[in-house]
């Protein structure tokens, strides 16, 4: 096996054991392509299912996927009117799945966001059956100081500057600790255990994923 591959199965035996700990399953698939096929066993049958902004989702097909296994997908492009918002934000709090990624997990199980107008943490925490999250091997941290440099450092900037904010970070390229009126870090989730059994389903990959 290719030392980086066996790096990342290495580390992903100790992530998922760690899941398992916090009442979350975890899988690891060696590309996208193997995760996308553990994604379509673990869903099984037609399910409604949202999305939370994530280029892990946009730059590897997994939308496209989805649609194609006959799924149901809640597109949040198309509710532009406060109206049509209002809609989409309660279809997607009862969505059968939802999918998104993460900016950093750590070696022990934890799953660290930071989320401007806070709709993808919202979901993450609470409402939708199922949650999924497509993490690439690039996501890892080895503590939890470490994911929280990784979601400020890399994962917010890389974000802002995709989002076109006019945000210090965007031009510094890295946290300013900004108040600034379109600051991409107004809310942080730390996601460290599931009430509910198997609700949280993180599919890492051992490829590089996203930001």
């Amino acid at each position: 096996m290719e030392p980086r591959k066996e790096y990342y199965q290495k580390q992903a035996q100790v992530i998922i054991t760690n899941l398992e700990r916090r009442n979350m399953e975890g899988y690891y698939c060696t590309d996208v392509r193997e995760a996308k096929e553990k994604i379509a066993e673990l869903l099984g049958e037609r399910k409604t299912i949202a999305y939370g902004g994530s280029m892990s989702l946009d730059e590897n097909g997994f939308k496209d996927f989805l649609k194609e296994k006959g799924h149901e997908i809640i597109v949040r492009e198309n509710y532009k009117t406060p109206e049509e918002v209002k809609e989409l934000k309660a279809r997607t709090i009862n969505a059968d799945a939802f999918f998104t990624s993460t900016n950093a997990i750590t070696m022990d199980g934890e799953l660290i966001n930071i989320d401007g107008t806070s709709n993808r943490i919202s979901y993450i925490a609470y409402g939708p059956d199922e949650v999924y999250f497509i993490v690439g091997m690039n996501k890892v941290a080895p503590s939890f100081e470490e994911g929280m440099k990784r979601a400020r450092n890399v994962a917010a900037p890389l974000n802002a500057i995709r989002l076109n904010t006019d945000t210090p970070c965007s031009k510094a390229g890295k946290c300013m600790n900004c108040l600034d009126k379109d600051t991409i870090c107004c809310n942080f989730l730390i996601t460290r255990y599931s009430r509910t059994k198997g609700r949280i389903k993180v599919i890492l990959v051992g490829e590089e994923l996203g930001y």
